[in-house]
């Protein structure tokens, strides 16, 4: 087999990338230890979040496989025995932000949605691996980067060119794909048919060290970047504009011609959208249009990420709408995630809000009929929402957004979905092309990059019918023509893998 580390896609890598990868490798040893001789049990256990919801069952790593684990009915959920190998399908991820865990749940909602069954394996949610010690490290590494952005300087210098053309280079995934080797273990004892989606790629790249059959890289990015390579597997992309990029490595390694990926190793399927807000789309914008006809407030989903590192415009932005939500021209709805300390800060900045804002803090299930009645009822004032559980955070905006009628957010994931959105500003150069693309589809602004041009959004969305009316317009043209598809076409893709072979 030939060492991924050093020849990728044809290209081979220098004596000194490839010796740079083996050192890397080496460090995490050095750091966390070698575990690829452990022979790690898995089990099955029902996701005690998305479980109902999306059919979702966890597969944990390294706990006895006699340990019995039960639901809310006492009956017994887990055990070996408990992988279907006919209709199961992986969906392999980490928590890095909030993105690739929603990414995942898009592809658990498609897979129940077409009679499948997802499984869940969260590659930095197993404390006792090498696996998780690795992709912790660097998770943090990552956090602080994004934390320390906020500063203009570090952000020029450092984080930008990291983030635009140090993840692009294939030297990045030679190194990448070395430390993923001490990923492998993870997938030891699962079974080997089972296709596996990677909503990160060092999950797909595990896999495939593994030894798993079936394996597809949803690469979330429409910037290309050889960070997200994953070869052995079939990489989909969300955006035809990065197809090209992909399929000749451009400017991967800076002005040489690489030799191309192969055909079949690259396809596009469109966004990754759960069904539940797919099969909604029509009937979500005409509540939209027919909210602004009749002149109610518009209402802004605020989704503000784990480092924070928009709160600042988001604090902004709520101090310019309270007087016209005093008014009940507008409303917010404010997710900080599992992050308490964003919506406490903004209540010390913001004395105001107390007296306008309601606080729907850890309870699910109020926050789900919240956002249900929401779809035809009134809703007034601030409305905070926060969930230590990490599912239940990322999930919230999802519930959210169907009754909101403006998305804010910086342009990563949520970029895709079919929901109108104002673009503040990127966290990272290679978020500005989410922008660009949801520009060009037509449901989505530009990125606002400062905050008075935010504002300029703000008011344009209050004052100006046309601007909603013709993104409400754009999402319903587009799922016509299968843009919001990608995730029932990638869940097709894996299983169809099965029967290939």
């Amino acid at each position: 087999m030939v060492d991924k580390s050093k020849v990728i896609f044809g290209n081979e890598m220098s004596d000194k990338v490839y010796k740079k990868a083996l050192k890397s490798k080496q460090k995490f040893i050095k750091k966390f230890g070698d575990d690829s001789e452990v022979d790690y049990p898995v089990s099955v256990q029902k996701n005690p979040y998305i479980g109902d919801s999306l059919n979702v069952d966890n597969i944990l790593v390294g706990e006895p496989t006699d340990n019995i684990h039960y639901n809310k009915d006492d009956e017994v959920v887990s055990g070996p025995e408990a992988f279907d190998t006919e209709k199961g399908i992986i969906v392999g991820n980490i928590r890095m932000g909030f993105g690739h865990y929603r990414i995942s749940m898009a592809m658990a909602s498609a897979a129940k949605a077409m009679g499948y069954k997802p499984y869940w394996l969260d590659l930095n949610s197993f404390p006792k691996t090498t696996c998780t010690k690795v992709i912790g490290y660097q998770n943090d590494l990552y956090s602080l980067g994004s934390r320390l952005s906020k500063n203009p300087i570090f952000n020029a210098l450092v984080w930008e060119p990291t983030n635009y053309e140090g993840f692009r280079a294939l030297s990045y995934n030679a190194a990448d794909q070395k430390n993923a080797e001490l990923m492998a273990p993870v997938y030891r004892n699962i079974p080997k048919d089972i296709p596996v989606i990677g909503t990160h790629v060092w999950p797909a790249q595990a896999a495939i060290h593994a030894g798993m059959k079936h394996v597809v890289n949803a690469i979330p990015d429409n910037w290309p970047m050889a960070l997200h390579f994953s070869e052995g597997s079939v990489h989909t992309i969300q955006c035809k504009n990065a197809y090209m990029g992909y399929r000749i490595l451009n400017g991967m390694d800076k002005n040489k011609v690489c030799k191309p990926m192969p055909n079949d190793d690259l396809v596009y399927t469109g966004h990754y959208i759960d069904h539940e807000l797919v099969s909604n789309i029509e009937a979500d914008c005409k509540r939209r249009m027919d909210r602004k006809a009749a002149g109610g407030p518009m209402r802004f989903l605020l989704t503000i990420g784990g480092a924070g590192a928009q709160k600042e415009i988001f604090a902004a932005i709520i101090k310019y709408l309270l007087p016209v939500i005093k008014i009940n021209k507008a409303v917010l709805y404010v997710n900080v995630g599992d992050y308490k300390n964003v919506w406490d800060d903004l209540k010390k900045e913001i004395p105001e809000m107390a007296h306008i804002s309601t606080e729907h803090f850890d309870d699910f299930a109020e926050c789900s009929k919240f956002a249900e009645d929401a779809l035809d009822g009134e809703v007034s004032g601030i409305h905070g929402f926060y969930h230590s559980s990490i599912f239940e955070a990322v999930y919230c905006t999802n519930l959210l957004m169907r009754s909101a009628d403006v998305l804010v957010t910086k342009p990563s994931e949520l970029a895709f979905y079919p929901v109108p959105k104002l673009f503040i500003k990127r966290v990272g150069k290679h978020e500005m092309w989410g922008a660009i693309h949801s520009a060009e589809v037509g449901d989505g602004t530009l990125e606002c990059r400062d905050i008075p041009h935010t504002l300029q959004m703000i008011d344009l969305f209050l004052q100006d019918g046309k601007l909603l009316g013709e993104m409400c317009d754009a999402i319903v043209s587009n799922k016509a023509q299968g843009l919001y598809d990608g995730a029932y076409k990638v869940v097709e893709l894996a299983m169809g893998m099965k029967g290939d072979n």
